[in-house]
C-alpha cells in the first residue's frame, strides 16, 4: 500500500513526475495564451460591430459545441491515443490562432469571418475536452490524482487573472492581431510537451462499434452506475444553481450595489482568488480520502455564500461570500472529477469525463440563461438566492443517501 504526501510534500511529488511536469509546464503557457485570446475575440467583436448581439454570438459559437461534439470527443478519448489526439487539437487550434491572426493583421477580418472561427475553435476545444481531461490520469500514479487536477484546476484560475492583464497590455501597446499571436506562440509550449512526454500504451477498445452507439454507452454507464451517477447529479446540482453566479456579477455590482465596474472587479477577483486558494488546498491536501465529503459539503457552502450573497446589502460582505463561494466551486470541481476518475472503468474514463466536462462548461450558461429570464420578473437578488437555497436543499436529502465508491474502495 502506498504512501501519501500531505502538504507542500505532495505538490512536490506530483511534479516529480516527469510527464506531468512537463505537460503542466506546456498547459500552463497554452492556458495564458487562451485566456488572451478570449478578450481579444470580445474585444475585436465590439470594435467590428458595437453590438451586443454580436458579442453573445462570439461567446455561443465558443460554448455550445460542448453539447454537441463534447459526447463523441469521450468516445475517441476512450479509442485512440489520447497523447496524439491531444497534438493533432493543439495543431488545430495553432493553426486557427495563426488565422485570426493573418487575418486581422490584414484588416480583412469581419465579424462573420470572426464568429466562424470562433465556432471552429469551440468545435475543436470541445471535442478535445473529454481527451485532455482523460490524459491526466495517464500521467500520474492513481493515489496523486487529487493533487494533479487541483494542480490544473490551480493553473487554470491563475490563467483567468494573467490571461486578461496580458491580453490588455498587448491590444492597448500592440493591436489585437498581435494578442492571436500571443497565443498561437503558447501552443507551440504545448505541442512540444506533448511530443516530449512518453506513456505507456493505452489499453484500446478491441470492439468498436458505431459512434452514436459508444456515446449513448457512456450515458447509459453513468445512469447505471450507482456512484458515478450521483456524483454527475451533484456536479449538475452546483451547475446549474450556484456556478451561474459569475455570469450575474455585472448585474448585481451595477445595480443592486451601485458600484459599476469597480465591484465587478472585486468580485470577480474575490471569486479567482478564492478559487486559486481551494485549488491549493486542495492540493497540498495529498489524499483521494473523504472526497464525497467534500464535494457535498462545498456545494452546501457554496449555496449558502450564493444566497448571502443575493440578500446582503453589504458590499464587503458580498466579496468575503464570493471568496469563499469560490473555495467551494473548485474544491466540488476537483472532488467530482476526481472520483471519477478513479471510480470508471479504463475504457469509459473518456465518455464519462465528457459528461463531467459539458456539465461543467456548458451548465452555468444554462442556469444564467433561466436566472437572467426570471430577473425580468422578480429582480437579480430573488432567483438566485432561491437558487443556492435549492441547491441546499437537495444536497441535504442526497445526505441521507450519501455517495459510496466502496466497490473500488478508492475513497
Amino acid at each position: 500500500m502506498s504512501v501519501q504526501a500531505s502538504g507542500w510534500p505532495a505538490i512536490r511529488k506530483v511534479f516529480s513526475n516527469r510527464n506531468y511536469a512537463v505537460y503542466t509546464s506546456g498547459n500552463s503557457f497554452s492556458l495564458i495564451g487562451l485566456w488572451v485570446q478570449r478578450l481579444a475575440v470580445g474585444w475585436l467583436a465590439w470594435d467590428l460591430t458595437k453590438s451586443g448581439f454580436w458579442l453573445g454570438a462570439v461567446a455561443f459559437a465558443d460554448l455550445f459545441p460542448i453539447f454537441i461534439v463534447g459526447p463523441f470527443g469521450g468516445v475517441i478519448a476512450d479509442w485512440f491515443d489520447r497523447r496524439k489526439v491531444s497534438l493533432i487539437c493543439q495543431s488545430l487550434s495553432l493553426c486557427q490562432a495563426s488565422t485570426l491572426f493573418f487575418l486581422t493583421a490584414n484588416g480583412i477580418i469581419n465579424i462573420g469571418l470572426l464568429f466562424t472561427l470562433s465556432l471552429f475553435q469551440g468545435i475543436i476545444v470541445s471535442f478535445h475536452q473529454p481527451t485532455r481531461l482523460s490524459l491526466v490520469r495517464d500521467l500520474v500514479p492513481a493515489e496523486e490524482i487529487t493533487t494533479a487536477v487541483a494542480i490544473n484546476s490551480v493553473s487554470f484560475n491563475l490563467a483567468r487573472f494573467i490571461g486578461p492583464a496580458i491580453a490588455g497590455l498587448v491590444i492597448t501597446r500592440f493591436g489585437v492581431a498581435t494578442a492571436f499571436a500571443v497565443n498561437a506562440i503558447s501552443f507551440i509550449s504545448m505541442i512540444i510537451a506533448l511530443i516530449i512526454i512518453r506513456l505507456p500504451p493505452q489499453r484500446k477498445q478491441t470492439q468498436k462499434k458505431n459512434i452514436l452507439f459508444e456515446a449513448s454507452a457512456g450515458i447509459r454507464y453513468a445512469a447505471s452506475h450507482r456512484a458515478v451517477g450521483r456524483i454527475i447529479f451533484l456536479m449538475l446540482v452546483m451547475a446549474l444553481l450556484t456556478r451561474p453566479v459569475s455570469d450575474l456579477l455585472p448585474g448585481f455590482a451595477d445595480a443592486v450595489f451601485s458600484k459599476g465596474a469597480e465591484g465587478l472587479a472585486i468580485f470577480t477577483s474575490a471569486i479567482g482568488f478564492g478559487a486559486i486558494a481551494g485549488g491549493i488546498w486542495i492540493a497540498q491536501r495529498g489524499s483521494n480520502k473523504g472526497l464525497p465529503k467534500i464535494a457535498m459539503s462545498s456545494v452546501i457552502i457554496s449555496g449558502l455564500m450564493v444566497s448571502l450573497f443575493s440578500y446582503t446589502t453589504h458590499f464587503w460582505l458580498a466579496a468575503a461570500s464570493m471568496a469563499v463561494a469560490g473555495v467551494s466551486m473548485v474544491t466540488c470541481g476537483v472532488a467530482t472529477q476526481t472520483m471519477i476518475q478513479s471510480a470508471v472503468e479504463e475504457q469509459m474514463r473518456g465518455r464519462i469525463l465528457s459528461l463531467w466536462g459539458m456539465i461543467f462548461r456548458g451548465g452555468p450558461a444554462i442556469g444564467a440563461l433561466c436566472l437572467g429570464w426570471l430577473s425580468g420578473f422578480y429582480g437579480l437578488s430573488w432567483p438566485l438566492g432561491a437558487a443556492g437555497g435549492l441547491s441546499v436543499c437537495i444536497v441535504l436529502l442526497m445526505l441521507a443517501f450519501p455517495i459510496s465508491i466502496h466497490e473500488q474502495d478508492q475513497f
